[in-house]
């Protein structure tokens, strides 16, 4: 049984958080969180960068010449790379750069991400988030605890705390069921609620 530290909306200590899960162990694997985010990144990218080969440049059908006699080069096509107005050589094409990580690796990240933000006193468990929508606010509770940099973490999706989140400039919100190794890394500091971080917990159960 590990107990920590449950906050208010304003980052106040008003009680204990307790869960089965191990967080004071020193077992962070570095490796697999940064082939996690690796991959993460890897997904992003659209994979629509295509030059044309001489296969698909219009024109070409003809020999350009007889293939003896003339002391020249044998050629099959004017679509050649070699010749001018020719397809490219070597070009890119359409491809998908994603890169498949199993739910054991992905969970065992997760949990080196959550042990390594607690060792840091980043990690701060939130008993509900009441901001109503006011940025404003937000911003200024944030500001005065030095947690601009953040990433707020909800049980739902539609918690109006996220969009309070929108508009600041080093913070991010999102869904438990969304979390995201990257995000967490990206941002300085991990503030989740306390029914977001159960969810959470349930997933990581599995690992054990």
């Amino acid at each position: 049984m590990t107990e920590l530290k449950l906050y208010n909306s304003k980052f106040e200590v008003v009680g204990s958080y307790q869960t089965k899960l191990d967080f004071k162990t020193e077992k962070i694997n570095i490796p697999v969180v940064h082939q996690v985010i690796k991959s993460l990144l890897a997904g992003r990218r659209q994979g629509n960068a295509v030059n044309k080969c001489k296969a698909f440049v219009r024109g070409g059908g003809a020999k350009p010449f007889k293939q003896k006699g003339t002391g020249r080069a044998r050629q099959g096509s004017s679509r050649s790379p070699l010749n001018p107005g020719g397809g490219s050589c070597f070009g890119p094409s359409k491809r998908s750069y994603e890169q498949k990580i199993n739910k054991k690796m992905m969970l065992n990240a997760i949990h080196s991400v959550l042990i390594d933000k607690l060792h840091g006193n980043k990690l701060f468990i939130v008993d509900a988030f009441n901001f109503n929508n006011k940025t404003k606010e937000l911003y200024k509770i944030l500001a005065d605890r030095k947690l601009d940099s953040s990433l707020v973490v909800t049980k739902n999706k539609t918690a109006p705390v996220l969009d309070a989140v929108k508009n600041l400039p080093r913070a991010k919100g999102m869904a438990a069921e969304g979390f995201s190794v990257y995000e967490a890394v990206k941002y300085d500091h991990l503030l989740i609620e306390k029914d977001a971080l159960g969810i959470l917990i349930d997933r990581l159960e599995k690992l054990y």
